[in-house]
Order: structure tokens, then C-alpha cells, then sequence
């Protein structure tokens, strides 16, 4: 088992083949399922939650773990983390970030809330459609962050782009001003996806 479990792809795999067996005897106990919008939705929302999930996991790894403890690393350290974990971290937090968007958008147009989420429900009154819109605006907007703030900055202060000295410590401030800018709107972008599940 130890052997198994040493392996990051076998765990998923089993991860994952277990949650498919978990999805069949749920499903099939209540007269299975048919690929129709349910289906579709549903699986939807189980991506969009796991992909959330890695991202602000990672979010929260960056602001709450190696950003506080750079500082206590000794210099002749730090290039690990700057040449390996960060970079890797940075890969799965990007496309996370990416897929969490798109599976939403996905999400909201099959479940026919699309427009009004994203005009803040204004149309049809507030409610529901206000709160999950907020929600998706914040995303929306971190995600902008990920993509076209930190992620280059990160680059240049990684040395992945070459640049100065001076540019790669200002790249590095930035990084991490729009990293905790990204914190600052997690919960509430949070509350308001869960909220709009409990409002009309």
C-alpha cells in the first residue's frame, strides 16, 4: 500500500476510479441517469468545485505558507524553492484558476443563469442571481490577477524572464500585493457562491 500510495498519478487514479464507483452506486440505486442537462450540470459543478478547490488551496499555500517564510529560509536555500516548488506551484495555480473560470461559466449557462448572474440580477430583481454574480465577478477579476498580473511578475522575479535586479524585486512586490489583493476577495467571493445557493 505504501508503494501505491508513494505514487502522486496512482493515488488519482484511484482517486478518482472511486468516486466514479461512488457516482454509479448513488445514481443507479435511484434509477440511474441519463446525459441530459442534470448530468451535464452536475458534472459541472463537481469539476468547478475540485478545480476551486486546487486554486484557492494554492492560493491560500502562497499567502499563508511560503510567502510569510521566505524570509526564515537561509539564502543558500531559497533557489529550491524559487526553481522548483514555486514554479510548480504556480503551474497547477494558473490553469486552475483557468479551468475554475471556464467550468463556471459552463456551470451558470447550463443551469440557464448565465446572463442574469452576470448582469448581478439586476433584470430579475437581485436575489439568487445577485449574490452568484458578485461571485462570479470576483472570480472574473482574480482570475485577471493569476493570469496578467502575478503570473509575469512571478516570472521575472523567479528568473524565468530575464531582467535587473531592481525590476525583479519590484516584479516580486507586485506579485505578491496582487496575490494578497486575490486573498482579500477569496471569502467573499466565496460567501457569495454559497450564499446564492440559499437565496431565491
Amino acid at each position: 500500500m505504501g508503494n501505491f500510495l508513494s505514487s502522486l498519478p496512482k493515488t488519482m487514479h484511484a482517486s478518482l476510479g472511486l468516486a466514479v464507483l461512488l457516482f454509479l452506486g448513488l445514481f443507479f440505486g435511484n434509477d440511474g441517469f441519463e446525459f441530459d442537462r442534470f448530468f451535464w450540470s452536475w458534472l459541472f459543478r463537481f469539476i468547478h468545485v475540485v478545480v476551486a478547490i486546487m486554486w484557492i488551496g494554492l492560493l491560500w499555500y502562497f499567502n499563508f505558507v511560503q510567502i510569510p517564510n521566505m524570509p526564515k529560509i537561509p539564502d543558500e536555500q531559497k533557489p529550491a524553492i524559487g526553481k522548483v516548488i514555486a514554479p510548480a506551484a504556480l503551474f497547477y495555480f494558473r490553469w486552475a484558476a483557468l479551468l475554475t473560470i471556464l467550468s463556471g461559466l459552463i456551470l451558470a449557462h447550463l443551469n440557464g443563469y448565465l446572463h442574469e448572474a452576470m448582469t448581478l440580477g439586476i433584470p430579475s430583481g437581485g436575489g439568487k442571481n445577485t449574490a452568484i454574480g458578485i461571485g462570479m465577478w470576483l472570480g472574473l477579476i482574480m482570475a485577471f490577477n493569476v493570469w496578467f498580473v502575478i503570473w509575469p511578475n512571478q516570472k521575472r522575479a523567479l528568473g524565468m524572464v530575464e531582467c535587473d535586479a531592481d525590476k525583479k524585486t519590484k516584479s516580486a512586490r507586485t506579485a505578491m500585493i496582487f496575490s494578497r489583493t486575490n486573498t482579500l476577495l477569496s471569502l467573499p467571493m466565496l460567501l457569495s457562491m454559497v450564499a446564492a445557493q440559499n437565496l431565491y
